[in-house]
């Protein structure tokens, strides 16, 4: 597959971890993505796909940050253009409260409605990758709107991220000087889940990014350096993440690596057949 990427200029560097263009054949009809600390956009160029069992999605879909995996189900060819936002990232972008898009796939009709169809007509139609992405970035700099409680959410979501989840929420509620509840609040309006969750879903990314599928694994070392002090709540978390169990995880990520070998999606998605 062919995967160019890029992160944008200031100021959507601080909302935006890449914009990538993906082409290629999909290395399986059906692969489950778990939830990470981020949120993506894609416009669909392409044969429509299904994501979670649900069909309609010709044009692509958002997904913000989830608190469970989701399956997708590839055409066989795949071409798309998107964005993966950090986990606040999209909300200056789509005029929809967080909460509501929570483990929630929308397609980009429901998002931009007839001006992404535009978008992507014009995406379409780019000379190349570079130039897609060129494209992509100033349409995203002209959408680019304020959100009341961003500065508040970036702020606490850095720290989140700085310490891999493994923080106190009231440690963090002093640090930004407000409440519990209104820190929630505005977390679950512009990333869609609380802080304690994001805090959760950062500590699960340490734990998968700690894994080399070309070793053994010592899961309880793993567990215990990202923060997880009791065995059975680290599995328990692993497999509603997941939907599997750490040691099936691991021979789902070397049958991915044995398979397809250096391909671009071998970064967290799984086989799901």
């Amino acid at each position: 597959m062919q995967y160019v990427s890029r992160v944008p200029r200031p100021p959507l560097d601080g909302l935006i971890d890449d914009l990538y263009h993906l082409e290629g054949v999909a290395p399986y009809p059906r692969l489950k993505l778990p939830p990470m600390p981020s949120a993506v956009l894609i416009l669909n160029l392409g044969d429509p796909f299904v994501v979670g069992g649900r069909s309609g999605y010709a044009d692509g879909c958002l997904l913000t940050t989830g608190t469970r995996h989701v399956e997708f189900a590839y055409p066989r060819f795949t071409r798309s253009v998107g964005v993966h936002f950090k986990p606040w990232g999209w909300a200056p972008f789509v005029g929809i409260p967080g909460s509501e898009l929570c483990d929630l796939p929308l397609t980009v009709d429901q998002v931009w409605g007839r001006s992404g169809d535009e978008l992507r007509a014009r995406l379409d139609a780019a000379a190349t990758p570079e130039a897609m992405l060129d494209l992509l970035e100033v349409e995203l700099r002209r959408r680019l709107a304020d959100v009341p409680g961003l500065g508040l959410v970036r702020h606490a979501s850095g720290r989140i991220a700085a310490a891999s989840g493994a923080l106190s929420i009231g440690d963090l509620c002093a640090d930004a000087g407000v409440s519990a509840t209104h820190l929630a609040h505005r977390f679950k309006q512009i990333v869609g889940i609380t802080p304690k969750r994001l805090a959760r879903t950062y500590r699960f990314e340490k734990v998968v990014l700690g894994v080399d599928a070309t070793a053994a694994v010592d899961w309880s070392d793993l567990a215990a350096r990202a923060g997880y002090f009791d065995q059975s709540h680290f599995v328990k978390e692993f497999q509603a993440f997941t939907g599997c169990t750490p040691t099936a995880y691991l021979a789902l990520r070397r049958r991915f690596r044995a398979d397809h070998p250096g391909n671009a999606l071998d970064v967290g998605p799984l086989p799901a057949d």
